[in-house]
C-alpha cells in the first residue's frame, strides 16, 4: 500500500500506524480472552460484555439492554437465560411499573465481573512494565491522542464506581448527550 499524505504535516505513514494499532489489537483481545479463560464454559465473550453492561447500569429492561448491546431483544433474552441458569443474573419485577421485569446481577455475576476485570488489569500491568519510563509516557500520550480520535472516553481510574472494565460504554456518556 503506498503511503498517506497529509497536508499539513507532508509525510505522514498512515499504513504504519494502522498497522501498528492493528497489532497492539491482536494483542489486547488476547489479554481479554485469557482474562475469560477461568470462566469460558460458564460465560462466552458475548455474555460477559452483556454481565459488564449490567454491572455499569444495574438493574436494566431487557428492550434497554438489547439496545446497548446493538443486539435484537430476542438474542438478549436468550443470553439472559442462558446466565440465570449460570447464576450471574436474575430476573425482578420493576417495583415502579410491575409489568416489567428488570434484569440484574447475582452477588456470583459481579464477582465474576470483578475477577476477570482484574486479570485483564494485571496482565496489562505486566505487559506495561516491560516498557521503559519514556516509552510509557509515549504510549500514555498516542494513546490519548488515538482514543480522541476515535472519540472514546477515558477509561475510569480503577476506584471510580462508574468503572467500565471492557470499554464498552453508554454511546451517550462523555459525549455531549
Amino acid at each position: 500500500m503506498a503511503e498517506r499524505r497529509s497536508p499539513s504535516r507532508g509525510m505522514d505513514d498512515v499504513d504504519a500506524v494502522t498497522r501498528a494499532v492493528l497489532t497492539a489489537s491482536r494483542l489486547l483481545v488476547a489479554v481479554s480472552a485469557r482474562s475469560l479463560a477461568e470462566v469460558e464454559e460458564r460465560v462466552t465473550l458475548p455474555q460477559f460484555r452483556m454481565l459488564v453492561v449490567l454491572s455499569t447500569r444495574g438493574a436494566t429492561k431487557l428492550v434497554v439492554l438489547a439496545d446497548l448491546l446493538q443486539v435484537a431483544p430476542s438474542t438478549a433474552m436468550r443470553m439472559v437465560d442462558r446466565l440465570i441458569a449460570a447464576g450471574l443474573a436474575d430476573r425482578q419485577v420493576n417495583p415502579d411499573n410491575r409489568r416489567e421485569t428488570m434484569l440484574q446481577l447475582t452477588d456470583e455475576g459481579r464477582r465474576t465481573v470483578a475477577d476477570v476485570t482484574a486479570r485483564r488489569r494485571d496482565e496489562i500491568a505486566t505487559i506495561v512494565e516491560r516498557l521503559a519510563p519514556e516509552q510509557r509516557t509515549a504510549l500514555v500520550s498516542a494513546l490519548t491522542a488515538f482514543n480522541e480520535a476515535g472519540m472514546e472516553p477515558l477509561a475510569p481510574v480503577t476506584d471510580d464506581p462508574e468503572l467500565y472494565p471492557l470499554g464498552w460504554v453508554d454511546a451517550t456518556v462523555g459525549r455531549g448527550a
